[in-house]
């Protein structure tokens, strides 16, 4: 047995520029088999982490759990499991983190998670996700490595962007280890967003979500009806020039226009690349050899 202690995704960022996915599980009532294939495509290239998400209010947690424990048994890559201050309680989290430990499962991405629909609060014991976080480093010390999420064109319910990055101080300084970013079409306001949170303090890495183009209505609803997202002049143009394409053209004008967006994301010296597969393996798997990313060892 291999008792090597390898290398958490900070220390690996202090290095190079991680690579990673983001993947959701099938409705209880869907077979897991489709999406075992998107993570062996996605092993290909060798990721260093792929996250798993799961529903608002905690809905699929089961099945997300299988999946981080199936990452995890695979030894291809390191899962990190979301984590929601959604109707969680002290000593149920505590029983949750204990069972990550033991399936080898220490990543995590701590969320204050979307409130459903007719709920007031979380209904749980923590009402941010910096509470949370504190909570799992007063409880386990080192033993987790634990992610923050964030909004480069800040998040909806903020009132401002100073109110935003606030918060966000409040997170890292509450002992997280590295942020994920919600995902951001508009490079230029990213940077500006990356300039504000280092001069306010925030240090820490930065793993930038990237959600790729490749459905138009997608795409909108995406920026429009979910994150309150821009949808920036250049993605505007491209999309009204292939806007009566069939769905394979757009894809194909979507990739090409998502390339271009990963190079001047990596020009930036972000520390991260996350993509938002949605659980569409070939997609991202061509846009990350179109970028030269399979072959960045």
């Amino acid at each position: 047995m291999n008792n090597e202690k390898k290398p958490t995704i900070p220390e690996i960022m202090k290095h190079r520029m991680t690579l990673s996915f983001e993947v959701f599980p099938p409705k209880q009532d869907k077979p897991l088999d489709p999406l075992m294939e998107v993570l062996d495509k996605l092993y290909t290239v060798e990721p260093d982490f792929i996250s798993c998400t799961y529903g608002a209010g905690g809905t699929n947690v089961g099945r997300h759990m299988e999946i981080c424990k199936s990452i995890a048994e695979s030894g291809k890559t390191i899962p990190i499991s979301h984590f929601t201050c959604i109707g969680s309680h002290r000593e149920d989290i505590k029983k949750q983190m204990d069972t990550c430990l033991s399936l080898g499962i220490n990543h995590i991405l701590v969320l204050r998670g979307d409130i459903p629909e007719g709920w007031e609060g979380t209904r749980g014991d923590f009402q941010h996700a910096s509470e949370l976080i504190g909570f799992l480093r007063e409880e386990y010390g080192d033993k987790f490595v634990l992610s923050m999420a964030a909004a480069p064109e800040k998040h909806i319910e903020a009132a401002t962007f100073a109110e935003d990055i606030a918060h966000l101080k409040m997170k890292q300084d509450s002992g997280a280890d590295f942020i994920t970013t919600q995902l951001c079409y508009d490079v230029q306001g990213f940077e500006r967003w990356l300039d504000k949170i280092r001069k306010a303090g925030i240090y820490i890495p930065v793993d930038v979500g990237i959600m790729p183009v490749l459905n138009k209505n997608s795409v909108i609803k995406m920026c429009l009806g979910t994150n309150g997202c821009s949808i920036p002049q250049p993605l505007a143009e491209m999309i009204s020039k292939h806007y009566n394409d069939d769905p394979e053209d757009f894809r194909k004008a979507g990739i090409e226009y998502t390339v271009k967006m990963v190079y001047e994301y990596m020009a930036l010296g972000v520390q991260g690349l996350h993509f938002y597969s949605l659980n569409k393996a070939d997609a991202v798997l061509e846009i990350c050899k179109d970028c030269g990313l399979i072959y960045r060892k």
